[in-house]
């Protein structure tokens, strides 16, 4: 909300336009899907009660989603976008305790254990 300035228009995270049309788009798909399959045929009467009480609810359950998306954005820090990243160099890391130890891999010719046992 600091960003906003009196006289220009908001940015579509901070305008309601968007979230108020996305959400009566999906009430008005629920409201057609529900007038077509409701009434179980074209020999009944269209049951719009249930039509717009879906798409009542449609509306309120899209319009929360999108505002508690809308508040848990955040940027992300100046400093994440400086770098040159993780583990892009081709350098031997170290193990830390983890893995094999540095050093040749090929156990001895002559079939001695080089580690302590038999």
């Amino acid at each position: 909300m600091a960003d906003q300035h009196p006289g220009k228009p908001r940015r579509l995270r901070t305008s309601v336009r968007g979230p108020l049309m996305f959400s009566a788009f999906w009430a008005v798909i629920a409201f057609l899907a529900v007038v077509i399959f409701a009434s179980g045929g074209s020999a009944r009467a269209p049951r719009f009660d249930l039509a717009f009480t879906a798409a009542g609810i449609a509306f309120i359950v899209t319009l929360v989603v999108a505002a508690m998306l809308a508040m848990s954005h955040k940027e992300n820090a100046e400093h994440l976008g400086k770098g040159s990243g993780v583990n892009l160099s081709s350098a031997r890391k170290p193990s830390h305790g983890f893995g094999a130890a540095p050093g040749p891999q090929d156990p001895p010719a002559d079939g001695t254990d080089t580690r302590g046992g038999h």
